[in-house]
């Protein structure tokens, strides 16, 4: 990426990142507990159909720790362990550079600061693939495309992933004020699309069928 383009992406995420600021207390509550319902609800659907067609289902669900300006998955997460019994995982920076590492994680897993300030679990109880990985996003387009925060570390994950060869959706979890409609941004190569993109609007990019 040349100098002009660096500067660019840099400015973009800044005005994200502002628009993000500004939402109203109210307004994000309402908002993280809006998209937990709408991924809950695509979920348990989606297990009932797929139940009633005889075919494989998900288990495993590679999550990923929500920073306090990001939609709380935390709840949602919790009653997938305690109460659905799925497999969930959590994201950690094993090398610098490297793909996400995703760990097993329970309400009871202890956890630590990562990198980056964000929670990782402890321990080294690497997970099974995952069948469904949602990933934090900054900014998005309508077609899957993703502003995340500038590390590449999703991108790098979701190639190897895919490159692994073991099938899986990855959904974006965004807040609407991310959408990217009349900002000028080309994606670049390396980047790596979103089966769809859920805000606290509803599905941006429609839900995926597993």
């Amino acid at each position: 990426m040349n100098a002009n383009k660096e500067n660019n992406a840099v400015e973009l995420r800044m005005r994200l990142k502002a628009r993000r600021a500004a939402q109203a207390t109210i307004d994000t509550n309402r908002g993280g507990l809006l998209i937990r319902g709408r991924l809950y609800t695509w979920l348990a659907t989606t297990i009932t159909r797929l139940r009633e067609e005889g075919r494989p289902l998900p288990r495993h669900i590679a999550a990923f720790w929500s920073m306090p300006e990001e939609p709380q998955l935390q709840p949602l997460l919790r009653q997938w362990v305690e109460e659905d019994g799925y497999q969930v995982s959590l994201p950690v920076v094993a090398q610098p550079g490297a793909p996400l590492e995703f760990r097993n994680w329970t309400p009871e897993t202890p956890m630590r600061e990562g990198q980056y300030g964000i929670q990782e679990p402890l321990g080294d109880r690497v997970a099974a693939p995952p069948d469904i990985v949602l990933v934090p996003t900054l900014g998005y387009t309508r077609q899957g495309d993703r502003i995340g925060y500038g590390k590449g570390y999703y991108d790098r994950t979701l190639a190897a992933l895919k490159e692994a060869g073991h099938p899986f959706v990855s959904i974006g979890i965004a807040w609407a004020t991310g959408d990217l409609s009349g900002e000028d941004h080309d994606p670049q190569p390396h980047d790596v699309r979103l089966d769809a993109i859920l805000t606290d609007k509803g599905w941006a990019v429609p839900a995926p069928t597993l």
